[in-house]
């Protein structure tokens, strides 16, 4: 079927002789990139992806994930939208195929535009985060352009060399979000199985939030969202060290 053409709203002909006549090359035009945060949880420790870098600058430091933003000159197709580039960069550097990468939580966490925190040019970075589930981790390998890619420990990584750019400040600010996020969202069922234990949900709770919960109160916060319709049982029974544990799962029907 042929697609159909894209219409726009009918410009005043003084604006159409403005637009073709004008010059963007005679400003002053930054880069764009975007930078992926992209976490999950394995055995209780909150971890982020970083690859290692094979070209100047900074080659072979440690950095998030991400790249240009692509760009046209033509005023009729300007390029990728940025939830499309951070899409396409998360499927690139995870080796994921679209589909499964189509399915990870991606939001956008804030802009990052500081003179000089790319040696190269003025680059404005739009960071994101990701949130992988443990049971794709195996499925991840390192982009073309890398050397190579890891998981880290968050509460480790300032033990390690210095990440590339401005990338410590972009980790920084991204766990601040996701840690505000946990009380005004449902990011945490991103990273638990498909059906899952209190316990388990309280692991990730407490590896986001880098400090223990008290077991009774978290008990009865997952009562809550119980009753409130966020969780449901599922079948099943979860094998534990000292009987087995009933399984949940996210609401099929909440919001």
């Amino acid at each position: 079927m042929k697609k159909a053409a894209k219409r726009h709203p009918q410009r005043d002909p003084d604006e159409e002789r403005f637009l073709e006549e004008y010059r963007p090359a005679e400003f002053p035009r930054p880069s764009v990139t975007v930078d992926l945060v992209i976490l999950t949880v394995l055995d209780g420790d909150l971890k982020v992806l970083l690859v290692q870098r094979n070209e100047h600058p900074y080659k072979g430091r440690w950095a998030l994930p991400g790249g240009f933003v692509r760009v046209n000159d033509d005023r009729s197709d300007q390029g990728e939208d940025l939830d499309a580039a951070a899409r396409r960069e998360l499927e690139e550097e995870t080796g994921l195929s679209k589909q499964s990468a189509g399915h990870f939580f991606l939001e956008q966490v804030k802009t990052f535009g500081r003179p000089g925190r790319d040696p190269r040019m003025r680059v404005i970075s739009v960071a994101y985060y990701a949130l992988v589930r443990s049971t794709l981790v195996p499925l991840i390998r390192a982009g073309g352009d890398v050397s190579g890619a890891r998981w880290f420990s968050v509460a480790e990584l300032a033990r390690e060399e210095p990440l590339a750019f401005d990338h410590a400040e972009i980790l920084e600010a991204t766990l601040a979000k996701a840690r505000a996020d946990l009380d005004r969202s449902s990011i945490a069922f991103e990273l638990v199985p498909e059906t899952f234990t209190i316990q388990e949900l309280r692991g990730v709770h407490e590896a986001i939030r880098a400090e223990p919960l008290d077991p009774g109160n978290f008990r009865k916060k997952f009562l809550r969202m119980i009753d409130d319709g966020h969780i449901e049982a599922a079948r099943g029974k979860r094998p534990t060290a000292s009987k087995p544990a009933s399984v949940y799962r996210f609401a099929r029907n909440a919001v």
